[in-house]
C-alpha cells in the first residue's frame, strides 16, 4: 500500500520513493532467513513498479541475487528483473562503489543462462541492449556490461582456484558448470565485437588484457576469446585495431599473445596473420611498426613459407626500409621470400623498386621543381621517374591534387630541405610515412590541408625541422605545445586560424 500511493503522490521529490525502498531493506536486512518463497515474490512483485525509476539499494540486490541463484528458472526473473537490469546497465553505475549491484545482473545472467537455450538467452540481452539502430543510444551500456563480464570471469578463476584446495563441505567442483558459466561472459564479448559502434570502446577497454594469468594460461578462454579479437582484427578503422597492440610502448597486447609459439596460439598462426594483415594496411605499415616487430621474424618467415601474403609483405617492407642489420637474417628473410611463388614475385618487386629509387638517387636534375597546379599522385610519379633527382632540395606541390600516396615518392629524394603541400589533400597517413624518412627537411608547409593531430604529432620525429606552416589546419593547442618542446630547430611556426592560434 506504501508503494501504490508513493506512485501515485503528486509530490515531486526522491524522497517518496527512496522511503519505501529503505524500508523494505531494513526489513529485508532483520527478517530475510525467516521469509518464506511466497512471501519473498509477493515483495519482488510489490517492488518492481518502484524500480522503474529509481535503482535498487544494496539490501534489495543482495535479496534480488539470492532469489536468481536459488530459483533461476522462476518467471519473475524473466518477466519483473528484467526492466531493473536494463535501468542498471543503461545508467552511470559505480559498480566498485555498489558491488552487490553488478552481483545481481551477474546472478540474473546466470539465471538467463540456466533457461532452454540459456547462451541464445544470454546473447540475445546483449543484443536488446545495443537496440535495433545502427549506434547504441546508450553510451553507458557497453562499459557497464564489461564491467560485469570482467569481474565475473576473475570470480569464476578465483573460484577454481579455491576449489584446488580441500573444500571444506566435501563437495566437488563441478568442471562442467564452471565452463558454462565462464563462456556465458565470454559469448557475451564476442556479441559485443558484433557492432560496429561499440568495437572501438570494446578494444579499448580489452588493450590492456584486463584477464588473471590464469585465464590468460587457459585454452578454453584463450581460444574462445579468439571470436572477439578476430572480430576487432578485421575492423578497417585504425583507431580499432590498433588495440590489437600493447596499450604503450614495450607492453605486449593480444597481437604479440597469438603469435605464433605464443601461450595462446593454437591455430598455427591463422588469427595472427589476421591481425598482421591488417595492421601492415593501416597506418601501421610504417618502419615505427616494423621495428617494433623485429623480434617476432621468426613466426613471420614461418607465416610467410606457408604462403601468408600479410608475412610475405612485412619481410618485403622490412628489407626495404633496412629494419634488420644483421646480414645473415637477411639473406636468411631473402631466402624465404624465394621459397614461394608470391615470395618470389614481391621480392622481385621490391628489387625493381629499389633499382629505381637508387636511378633517382643518382647526383643531378634540378635542385628545384615546382609541379603545376591541378597535378596528381600520377604525374609526380612519371615526373620523378623520368630522371635523376639526387639534387633535388626544393619540392613544391603548392594547390596540386596529389594525396597521402605520394608519400612514397617524397621519401625517395634523399636531398630534400624544403618541401611545400600547400592547399593540397596530403594527410596523416603521408605525414606518419615522411616524418621517419625525411629527417633533413627544414621547411615545411602543410597550409590548408586536412591534417589531424594524429599526424602531426608525428612531426616530433623531424629534429631539422626550422620553419613551420599550420595555418588553417585540424591543429590542437596541446598538439602544438608538444611540437615546440620537441622541434629545438623550430624558428618559425604559422598557427594562425587554428585552435592553437
Amino acid at each position: 500500500s506504501l508503494i501504490d500511493v508513493s506512485l501515485v503522490t503528486p509530490i515531486q521529490d526522491s524522497s517518496v520513493y527512496r522511503f519505501p525502498l529503505d524500508l523494505v531493506s531494513d526489513l529485508l536486512q532483520e527478517n530475510d532467513e525467516f521469509l518464506s518463497k511466497e512471501f519473498q515474490e509477493t515483495i519482488i512483485v510489490a517492488l518492481t513498479p518502484l524500480l522503474e525509476k529509481n535503482h535498487p539499494t544494496q539490501e534489495i540486490c543482495e535479496f534480488f541475487s539470492k532469489h536468481c541463484k536459488d530459483s533461476p528458472r522462476s518467471t519473475l526473473v524473466i518477466e519483473l528483473f528484467t526492466p531493473v537490469v536494463h535501468r542498471i546497465l543503461k545508467h552511470n553505475t559505480d559498480f566498485g562503489r555498489y558491488p552487490r549491484m553488478r552481483t545481481f545482473v551477474q546472478e540474473y545472467i546466470q539465471a538467463l543462462n540456466c533457461q532452454n537455450d540459456g547462451l541464445k538467452v544470454v546473447q540475445a540481452l546483449v543484443k536488446s541492449m545495443h537496440g535495433p539502430a545502427s549506434s547504441c543510444p546508450h553510451p553507458r551500456v557497453l562499459p557497464n556490461m564489461v564491467a560485469v563480464c570482467l569481474a565475473a570471469i576473475y570470480s569464476c578463476y578465483e573460484e577454481r582456484k579455491n576449489s584446488s584446495h580441500e573444500n571444506v563441505n566435501g563437495e566437488d567442483f563441478d568442471q562442467i558448470e564452471w565452463e558454462n558459466k565462464l563462456l556465458c561472459y565470454v559469448s557475451m564479448m564476442e556479441v559485443m565485437s558484433e557492432f560496429n559502434d561499440w568495437r572501438y570502446v570494446l578494444g579499448s577497454l580489452l588493450q590492456p588484457i584486463p584477464f588473471p594469468d590464469d585465464a590468460i594460461a587457459d585454452s578454453l578462454f584463450t581460444s574462445r576469446m579468439k571470436v572477439t579479437i578476430h572480430n576487432v582484427s578485421c575492423d578497417e578503422t585504425c583507431g580499432v585495431h590498433q588495440t590489437l597492440l600493447g596499450i604503450r610502448e614495450g607492453k605486449e597486447g593480444w597481437f604479440h599473445l597469438y603469435c605464433p609459439g605464443g601461450i595462446a596460439c593454437d591455430d598455427e598462426g591463422q588469427l595472427w596473420g589476421v591481425m598482421l594483415n591488417t595492421l601492415m594496411k593501416c597506418c601501421c605499415k610504417r618502419k615505427k611498426f616494423l621495428m617494433s616487430i623485429s623480434k617476432m621474424i621468426g613466426p613471420i618467415m614461418l607465416l610467410a613459407l606457408r604462403d601468408n601474403i600479410a608475412a610475405i609483405e612485412v619481410l618485403c617492407a622490412m628489407l626495404e626500409l633496412e629494419v634488420v642489420d644483421s646480414h645473415d637474417m637477411k639473406m636468411q628473410m631473402i631466402t624465404t621470400l624465394q621459397s614461394t611463388c608470391d615470395g618470389k614475385r614481391m621480392y622481385a618487386q621490391l628489387c625493381e623498386r629499389q633499382i629505381a629509387i637508387k636511378e633517382i638517387q643518382q647526383k643531378g636534375g634540378p635542385k628545384k621543381l615546382t609541379l603545376p597546379s591541378k597535378s596528381t599522385d600520377v604525374d609526380l610519379t612519371r615526373m620523378l621517374s623520368s630522371g635523376s633527382f639526387g639534387n633535388l632540395e626544393c619540392l613544391s606541390l603548392a594547390f596540386t591534387q596529389v594525396t597521402s600516396a605520394c608519400a612514397d615518392d617524397l621519401i625517395k629524394l634523399p636531398s630534400l630541405r624544403y618541401l611545400n603541400l600547400w592547399s593540397t589533400q596530403f594527410g596523416d597517413q603521408g605525414l606518419q610515412i615522411i616524418s621517419e624518412h625525411l629527417q633533413k627537411l627544414q621547411v615545411l608547409n602543410l597550409c590548408e590541408t586536412p591534417v589531424t593531430d594524429k599526424g602531426l604529432s608525428c612531426l616530433a620525429a623531424m629534429k631539422s625541422l626550422r620553419k613551420l606552416n599550420l595555418n588553417s589546419t585540424n591543429l590542437s593547442a596541446l598538439t602544438f605545445e608538444g611540437l615546440k618542446e620537441k622541434l629545438p630547430a623550430l624558428q618559425e611556426c604559422d598557427v594562425r586560424y587554428t585552435d592553437a592560434w
